[in-house]
């Protein structure tokens, strides 16, 4: 009885086991296809992305729902379909689950992970026809487990190919420049792109980054020659500018060292004249005491007169000695013999001054005193 029964289940299970050995073959038949076409590329020829069988067996070998059992943990982060007679029955949250043995089937596993996929290189045309090499990496996580196991067959596959197509389409709309330059807003357009087409597939895109992006090397040299072009220019620029600015400082302190040099130049003059000024008044005051004193001491001395009167005709005297003596000068007027005749006219000169000034100094006199019998008209009459 025991014999037939374990026959019975050996019998039973050699379908499952040629499945899995069928299976197994093919998986192996597939990775030796996929080895050789890495190969046959040569280590110098960009990688290229696994077959869609290859992938596909992955994808399945990954994702192998667990054995059907009565009692399962679903584990955190993970979602799993059950099936019902073949038909989607529910899906299963972490914890505790529960299933009917025969009827209910787990189909699919989902994990709720962030996933990085590494999108292998490839060529793009930018809008200014120049071929560039680029490869990203992708992060996207499971949003909507039934979309997910219904609405795709291979969903890392098909987002893979869809992000390569997009970036494709987003380079073929931007210059070289703008590529190098706007790394981010090629990525934000990637990611809208991705999330805008894999919505029915319970896939959400949380962001793609664009890892190398290599030009041509007749590109790269052009670049580097822009680069050095661009250097030199600007060190021509601040070459002149510092010339110019030098010039300006240069052109600044002479312009201060004439403003200060006149300015010193000014006041030295004025102070020079201010001192001329005060010399002079300080002269014509010693000139105007000393020739009161003289009319003071004339006035009060008896004899005052005549000493006076012999001063200035010794002055004459030497005057004229003076003239004499220079061989160029013609004395015209009186004889130089008559020394006498011009003491006496000197003489006679002083006295008329002396007089016209006593006559003067009276009638100022007799008018202050308030005498209005003769007018000043008449006294200088």
């Amino acid at each position: 009885m025991l014999s037939s029964k374990s026959a019975q289940a050996t019998i039973g299970r050699v379908p499952l086991i040629r499945n899995q050995a069928l299976l197994l073959r093919s998986f192996h038949q597939s990775n030796l296809v996929a080895n050789n076409s890495m190969h046959r590329g040569g280590s110098n020829s960009p990688s290229k992305s696994p077959s869609p069988m290859y992938a596909q067996m992955m994808a399945q070998r990954r994702t192998k729902p667990p054995r059907n059992t009565v009692i399962k943990f679903v584990p955190q982060q993970e979602a799993w379909v059950v099936e019902r007679m073949g038909r989607f029955s529910r899906i299963l949250e972490p914890g505790l689950a529960i299933l009917v043995p025969v009827l209910d089937r787990i189909s699919y596993t989902q994990s709720l992970k962030e996933v990085a996929v590494e999108i292998p290189t490839q060529s793009a045309i930018t809008q200014d026809n120049v071929t560039l090499e680029l490869d990203g990496v992708l992060y996207y996580k499971v949003v909507d487990p039934y979309k997910a196991s219904y609405g795709v067959a291979n969903a890392e596959f098909s987002v893979t190919q869809l992000a390569q197509t997009t970036m494709r389409a987003e380079i073929g709309q931007m210059t070289l420049d703008t590529t190098l330059a706007e790394r981010n807003l090629l990525n934000h357009n990637i990611v809208n792109a991705i999330n805008a087409a894999s919505e029915s597939w319970g896939i959400a895109c949380l962001r793609y980054e664009i890892r190398d992006i290599h030009p041509p090397a007749k590109v790269v040299e052009a670049m580097h020659s822009q680069v050095s072009a661009e250097r030199s220019k600007r060190a021509q620029i601040l070459e002149s500018e510092g010339s110019r600015q030098s010039a300006i400082n240069v052109a600044e302190g002479a312009k201060q060292a004439q403003i200060l040099a006149s300015e010193a130049d000014k006041m030295q003059q004025i102070n020079r004249a201010m001192g001329e000024a005060e010399a002079i008044r300080q002269t014509a005051q010693a000139e105007a005491v000393a020739i009161e004193r003289i009319a003071l001491a004339i006035r009060g001395t008896d004899g005052g007169e005549m000493a006076a009167s012999l001063h200035v005709a010794q002055q004459y005297v030497e005057a004229f000695g003076n003239i004499a003596k220079q061989a160029n000068t013609i004395v015209v007027p009186a004889s130089a013999n008559d020394v006498a005749g011009m003491v006496t006219q000197a003489m006679s000169v002083f006295s008329t001054v002396t007089a016209n000034q006593k006559r003067h100094h009276s009638a100022n006199k007799l008018l202050d005193e308030g005498d209005g019998g003769f007018g000043s008209e008449q006294i200088n009459h």
